[in-house]
């Protein structure tokens, strides 16, 4: 016996509820707003924002990461997960920072804080397209933190590399990244790429020295002298991975107010920040 249309109709609004339910029973919400103590700040030394519970529709997504043993804050002892690690350089002051610039910017509704986000917590990475990882010359995944992170990146997410020098930070960096992606290979991305050209065209791009480097009179660390514009793509052509090797955008970020901090730094940090953003939006 042949089903009719109204048994067919039957059939698959049951299918919908039951998958419905499924869905909402398996889906994971977003933890909620929380902070931890970092290397250059406590936690309330960088007051929230009276507008920071408000919901939005984008979040910055800072990644937590467990370290390398001889990490440079010498917190190999500590347990990562709750801060003062090697993932909060810079953190939240130029998180907070950048978020301003992106308010103001774009028609992007973004939060005014930032999100940690912890790969152990399952399932939270996917709520968030974009992830930015900073000081990733000392990151040391487990196997099943890169696992993670692959599946995230190769179903949309986008995930920045940032504030990393020289040939030893090059290695360990890729001793975690070849876990993500033994498969793919890192290359120097074009200057004709959409992601320098999806808001501001940034041809001209140069060394972003951090606020240490102004003092300090050397723009960089260890060996790493000349910048690098990196990255992985998918199978599509869509880059998933965005590498500034050489570079310290989060200071340019973090120090964006400060007079004594060259704007040429924090003028590029911040449009390349911006079209970084918008790529993983929109592609």
């Amino acid at each position: 016996m042949r089903p009719t249309g109204k048994t067919v109709l039957r059939v698959s609004a049951v299918t919908l509820v039951v998958f419905g339910a499924i869905y909402a029973a398996d889906r994971t919400l977003p933890q909620p707003f929380r902070e931890y103590p970092g290397d250059e700040y406590r936690v309330d030394s960088i007051p929230l924002p009276p507008n920071y519970l408000d919901k939005s529709e984008w979040v910055f997504a800072r990644l937590m990461y467990p370290s390398i043993p001889d990490a440079h804050f010498r917190h190999a002892g500590w347990d990562w997960t709750k801060g003062h690690s090697s993932w909060t350089n810079d953190y939240p002051r130029a998180d907070r920072h950048f978020l301003q610039a992106v308010r103001r910017l774009t028609r992007l509704d973004a939060r005014s804080v930032e999100q940690p986000v912890n790969l152990d917590d399952p399932g939270d990475v996917f709520n968030y397209p974009w992830l930015y990882a900073v000081f990733v010359g000392e990151w040391q995944l487990t196997d099943a933190q890169a696992k993670t992170l692959r599946e995230y990146l190769l179903r949309g997410g986008f995930l920045m590399c940032d504030d990393f020098w020289g040939t030893r930070d090059w290695e360990v960096f890729q001793d975690s990244m070849k876990r993500i992606f033994p498969d793919r290979t890192v290359v120097e991305v074009p200057d004709a790429d959409a992601l320098f050209h999806t808001v501001y065209d940034l041809d001209h791009r140069y060394q972003i020295t951090g606020e240490w480097g102004v003092w300090r009179g050397i723009p960089y660390r260890n060996d790493g002298y000349v910048a690098h514009w990196r990255g992985i793509y998918d199978d599509k052509g869509r880059l998933m991975v965005a590498i500034a090797f050489n570079s310290d955008i989060g200071d340019s970020w973090e120090w964006a107010d400060d007079a004594k901090y060259p704007e040429e730094y924090s003028a590029l940090g911040i449009r390349v920040g911006i079209n970084y953003i918008l790529y993983s939006m929109t592609h």
